[in-house]
């Protein structure tokens, strides 16, 4: 594996305060972070960007003060941070894309690099479909793997309890101390004296609509594997079987009756070509191999080198236009806007960075980009 470290107080505050900085998400991190060199630096650099981008006041960066109270909250939880160069960070999660600079953890953070596999389902989950989830999730943990969920009620909560005893991480849509939904309390706090929970949220930050779908993509970008319980044709669960695909991770379903709703989906995978699954040998049987290679190395992410240098400000502005005409709702992919601009792959880079710094432009998975309208 790839060389790791350990950020300094002052590396992970300024880590801290870059992904808490308005508009910039992970992906829009790490392209600072190449861009700069630091995250310092690219703090200073913040608001002239989203100027250029076409905001006139100014993108608001996370004040060190606010910055510093998380961490002081974090501490108060007895929670802590790992960035994404650390060496406790997860390490299938460290290859998405758009891994969390920062994972918030509490609990037993050796867990974290166990092998994994996520087991998630419907809210409204039969009473068999408990069952069957306790026990596969029993049984997966007795073979030594790591059983991820989203800690809702349901399938996710059954997960959890069966797999208390042998090892359990919940990912959390809001803070990691927040416990949603309420019922879950006692289960929350039997994962935190027992297993892990993480998240990428604020400490206190109730969860809403648009963090379940980001929640999703870590409980599939920590696992090898994703196995549907229970899953109607439109549910979160689908969409966390989505995005393991789109991780290049294996998906599998439990098949269930035609006449239940609640297996439509679960149906629907394994007729477009998910592991159908009845017992934790099913799920072990087609991971076999792949639990008995080591993990892949890390990608190289070296963000303590110089940075490269800069597009000139004459390139840039000759660029801008052009780049934006480029763009509309549709997504489409940043190759392709190089290759029809005719332009280095800096110069664009540059420009869709000061363009989403502003607030103008929304990047999708596939590495593809969007205006904001």
């Amino acid at each position: 594996m790839s060389e790791t470290r350990t950020l300094s107080s002052t590396e992970k505050l300024d880590w801290l305060r870059l992904i808490r900085s308005e508009n910039v998400g992970p992906i829009t991190f790490y392209k600072l972070l190449e861009r700069f060199g630091s995250a310092a630096t690219a703090l200073a650099a913040l608001p002239d960007l989203s100027r250029r981008g076409g905001r006139a006041k100014g993108v608001k960066v996370c004040a060190k003060a606010a910055a510093e109270r998380e961490m002081e909250e974090m501490e108060k939880l007895g929670a802590h941070f790992i960035a994404r160069i650390e060496p406790d960070y997860p390490p299938l999660l460290f290859h998405i894309d758009d891994a969390p600079p920062l994972l918030a953890m509490r609990g037993a953070a050796h867990l974290l690099k166990k092998k994994a596999v996520g087991v998630v389902g419907a809210r409204n989950a039969s009473l068999n479909g408990k069952r069957f989830s306790r026990k596969l999730a029993g049984d997966l943990g007795r073979e030594g793997l790591l059983v991820v969920s989203g800690l809702a009620r349901g399938i996710d909560a059954a997960a959890h309890e069966g797999a208390l005893e042998t090892g359990t991480a919940a990912v959390v849509a809001g803070g990691v101390d927040v416990i949603y939904p309420k019922e879950n309390a006692k289960l929350y706090n039997q994962i935190l004296e027992q297993g892990a929970l993480v998240s990428e949220s604020a400490p206190g930050e109730t969860p809403t609509a648009r963090h379940f779908p980001r929640r999703n993509r870590l409980i599939s970008g920590m696992s090898r594997g994703v196995v549907v319980v229970e899953a109607a044709r439109r549910s979160g669960s689908l969409i966390t079987a989505r995005m393991a695909l789109e991780q290049n991770r294996y998906v599998f379903a439990v098949p269930g009756s035609p006449l239940d709703a609640r297996s439509g989906g679960a149906n629907d995978l394994i007729r477009q070509g998910a592991y159908l699954t009845e017992s934790a040998e099913d799920v072990i049987r087609v991971l076999d191999d792949l639990f008995r290679e080591p993990l892949a190395e890390r990608k190289t992410l070296d963000l303590t080198g110089p940075a490269p240098s800069l597009p000139s400000e004459d390139e840039l502005a000759a660029a801008r236009m052009e780049i934006e005409q480029s763009l509309g709702q549709a997504p489409v992919m940043v190759d392709e806007i190089i290759r029809s601009c005719q332009m280095s792959p800096a110069v664009v880079s540059m420009v869709l960075l000061e363009m989403e710094l502003a607030g103008r432009l929304e990047r999708h998975s596939g590495n593809q980009v969007s205006l904001v309208f």
